[in-house]
C-alpha cells in the first residue's frame, strides 16, 4: 500500500516535468535551464507553487500575482500520469494483464519500460491535442528506447520489426495517396513507435481501438455541431490512448475477443 502511494507520488512529479517539457518545447525554451514562470506576468514561481496538483488547488487555479487563470492541463497531466504509474505498478504486483514473456526475473525492467512509455505517450497525447502536431523529438527517442527495452525483455524481434513496418507503412500509404491531407508525417512515426512498443499483434489491436475511439469522438463532435466532416482531428491523441490501453489490458482483451468466435 505504501509503495503504491510512493509510486503515485513519483508519477505526479513526472507529470509535472512533462508539463514543463510540453510548454517549453512549444515556446522553444530549454527544459533544463531557467525557473518556471507565470505564462502571463512572467513572475518566477516559488517552490511551494510547483507542488503537483496541490499548488493548483491552493492557488485556486490562478496566479498569485496577476490572478490570470492557470491552465487546467497542469493538474490533469500530473494526476493522470500518477494514476497510470499506479496502474502499471498494480499490473505487476497484482498480476493482471501480464504478457507471456514477463516473469519474476524481469518484472523490474518491464515496469521501468512501461512507465517510460507512459511519459512518452502522455507527451504525444497532450502535444497533439493542443497543437495538432507530433514531434520527432519525442517519437524518435521513444522508438530507440522501445526497441532496446523490448529486446532486453525477450520480445520477438521479428514481431517488433513487422509491427513497425506494418503500422508505419499503413500511415505512409495514406500519406502518399492523400498527399498529406489525411495524415501527417508525425502519424507515420507514431505508427513506427506503436509497432516497436507493442509488436505486430498488439499493435494492430491498438490501431483498431484508436480508429474506434476516434470515430466515436468525431461523431460526438459532429452531432453536437462542434465540428464537421472536414475538421482535422489530432489522431495522435487516440493512438496514444489505444497504445496505453493495450499495454495495460492487451492480453485479456485479446482472449475476450477470441472467445466471441470460439
Amino acid at each position: 500500500m505504501y509503495l503504491g502511494a510512493f509510486i503515485f507520488l513519483i508519477g505526479l512529479c513526472v507529470g509535472s516535468f512533462l508539463n514543463v517539457v510540453i510548454f517549453r518545447t512549444r515556446n522553444e525554451r530549454s527544459i533544463v535551464r531557467g525557473r518556471s514562470r507565470c505564462t502571463v506576468c512572467q513572475i518566477e514561481l516559488r517552490p511551494a507553487e510547483l507542488v503537483p496538483v496541490l499548488s493548483f488547488l491552493f492557488l485556486r487555479g490562478r496566479c498569485r500575482m496577476c490572478a490570470s487563470k492557470i491552465s487546467v492541463q497542469y493538474p490533469l497531466v500530473e494526476f493522470v500520469t500518477g494514476s497510470l504509474f499506479l496502474l502499471f505498478f498494480l499490473r505487476y504486483t497484482q498480476g493482471f494483464a501480464l504478457q507471456d514473456y514477463i516473469n519474476s526475473s524481469n518484472i523490474g525492467i518491464a515496469f521501468l519500460r512501461d512507465i517510460v512509455f507512459v511519459a512518452f505517450l502522455m507527451i504525444v497525447f497532450v502535444y497533439d491535442l493542443r497543437y495538432v502536431e507530433i514531434l520527432d523529438r519525442f517519437t524518435v527517442p521513444a522508438m530507440g528506447f522501445a526497441l532496446v527495452m523490448n529486446l532486453l525483455l525477450g520480445v520477438d524481434a521479428e514481431s517488433l520489426l513487422l509491427g513497425a513496418s506494418v503500422l508505419g507503412g499503413f500511415f505512409l500509404v495514406q500519406y502518399t495517396i492523400s498527399k498529406g491531407r489525411w495524415v501527417g508525417g508525425g502519424d507515420i512515426r507514431m505508427g513506427l513507435l506503436m509497432g516497436l512498443m507493442l509488436g505486430l499483434r498488439d499493435g494492430l489491436m491498438a490501431l483498431f481501438i484508436a480508429y474506434l475511439i476516434g470515430a466515436l469522438f468525431g461523431l460526438v463532435l459532429i452531432v453536437s455541431k462542434r465540428a464537421n466532416w472536414k475538421t482535422a482531428i489530432p489522431f495522435g491523441t487516440f493512438l496514444s490512448i489505444a497504445t496505453l490501453i493495450v499495454l495495460l489490458f492487451g492480453k485479456p482483451m485479446l482472449y475476450w475477443y477470441l472467445g466471441l468466435f470460439m
